[in-house]
């Protein structure tokens, strides 16, 4: 009987001999798939050579630009780190020709240490701090994207253009899934495939809006690689079916935004829910701290959930996207929803946190190092959440900065963001986000035009 195919890259190619290429990446503070397509034979050496990638990688802009002001490619000789193969992560690229394999890389500094700039190993440390007080993050992602159409270059939902559809609500329609059921079923095989643990997809508010649901894993760092991966199944998939598809968090003004709402527990050594109390099952003491953590990080940690220009335009108190630094019991319109999963008869096990603040678009390395890092802060100091909002006033509580040059500014100045990701990543992330704001801040659009050039 031949090795498991998931084991070793090498073992996937022996089990694949079809294949070809080799498609081999890291994702970089964008969340755009960075790397290289080998050939065969260059593949099969990945896992005892690795491949080398330059560092700088993780500090370019939207554009894929370096950012000089990163400090890794320029001023360095812009170095290398090493990428290895991470295990159960190859599959067929199922949007190509059947000869193409793809492989997800971690990527390591000089030494094998993980690199400073590297979201992915940066999160793996948060989780390494957990695992010191005995606790193992169970981790679910919600993942809402659209399906699209180009009308001039301008994306329009897929059943085509008109007012009336900005008035319509599709959640849970269960024919709007008919209409797309090829490529729905493309999307879960081709997820399965690759070990994603997709339970299937609802129609969401939007016209042409799904959400994906990924089932919770005791693996906070494969939950991430989920998400990662699971946009360029999406993408892929829908251009082979003539769609794009975008996470962008709002990419209409008229309809809903697209959120990536993530599902925390924690394990305590025996297995057993520690957010849940072992006589009740009700929210336990670790969950309060945990909360408060939360609360008290959220406005320091808001670019880390909300990384772009388009991201800001979600945040509407009416607009299930919260504005404010608050939580509730089983409240869809709180930043913070606890789940108390023996009042819903679900049992203790079901008791957890839905953080429901970045959006579709955040890179899920560094959204989902937040959550656990600040609920890891409130672990160590003992703290107590603020009482929980009322669903009638959805903005009470510390106000988040939903615009993006101030999120940009406290993520900079926050002794905390470093403490969490460590102090040279939050400055390479900030560099990179200030070099895309100060693009954006370039560029007059027409809207712009129209409203100001005969005006003024």
């Amino acid at each position: 009987m031949g090795a498991d195919p998931q084991t070793s890259l090498t073992a996937f190619l022996a089990a694949h001999p079809q294949v070809d290429r080799v498609e081999a990446f890291v994702f970089d503070m964008a969340g755009a798939a960075k790397g290289k397509w080998l050939a065969r034979d260059k593949a099969l050496t990945l896992d005892a050579k690795g491949l080398p990638i330059p560092l700088s990688v993780f500090a370019q802009d939207a554009w894929g630009c370096d950012v000089m002001e990163a400090g890794l490619a320029f001023g360095t000789g812009d170095p290398d780190g090493l990428g290895h193969p991470v295990a159960g992560r190859f599959a067929l690229v199922p949007w190509l020709d059947g000869q193409v394999a793809q492989a997800l890389l971690d990527l390591r500094g000089p030494g094998g240490v993980a690199a400073a700039a590297d979201p992915r190993g940066a999160l793996a440390a948060i989780v390494a701090r957990l695992a010191a007080r005995g606790l193992t993050p169970v981790v679910a992602v919600e993942l809402e994207f659209y399906l699209y159409r180009l009308d001039n270059g301008v994306p329009v939902p897929p059943d085509g253009a008109g007012a009336a559809q900005w008035r319509r609500n599709d959640t849970l329609s269960t024919s709007a899934l008919a209409a797309y059921q090829p490529l729905i079923d493309e999307i879960l095989r081709a997820a399965h495939a690759i070990g994603i643990p997709a339970d299937g997809l609802i129609s969401e508010a939007g016209p042409g809006q799904f959400e994906i649901n990924l089932l919770h894993r005791a693996d906070a760092v494969a939950m991430a690689d989920d998400a990662m991966l699971m946009r360029r199944i999406v993408r892929g998939l829908a251009a082979r079916h003539g769609l794009g598809a975008t996470f962008m968090a709002k990419p209409y003004g008229e309809a809903s935004g697209s959120g990536m709402h993530i599902h925390a527990s924690l394990n305590d050594a025996k297995g057993a829910n520690a957010m849940a109390d072992a006589a009740t099952g009700a929210p336990s003491a670790v969950l309060h701290h945990a909360l408060a953590g939360l609360i008290a990080a959220m406005p320091d940690c808001m670019l880390a959930f909300a990384p772009n220009a388009n991201s800001f335009r979600r945040f509407r108190p009416d607009a299930h996207a919260p504005v404010s630094a608050g939580w509730g019991h089983d409240d869809r319109s709180a930043a913070i929803r606890v789940i108390d999963g023996a009042a819903n008869g679900l049992g203790a096990g079901a008791t957890r946190i839905e953080h429901r603040i970045s959006g579709a678009d955040a890179n899920a390395y560094l959204a989902i190092g937040a959550m656990l890092g600040a609920m890891e802060q409130g672990l160590a100091s003992g703290a107590l959440p603020p009482p929980p909002q009322s669903p009638r006033d959805p903005a009470a509580g510390a106000a988040l900065p939903v615009e993006w040059g101030a999120a940009i500014d406290r993520f900079a100045a926050s002794p905390l963001t470093a403490a969490l990701f460590g102090e040279r990543l939050r400055d390479i992330f900030v560099a990179c986000k200030r070099a895309d704001r100060a693009m954006f801040m370039s560029h007059i659009d027409r809207f712009e035009y129209d409203t100001y050039l005969n005006l003024l």
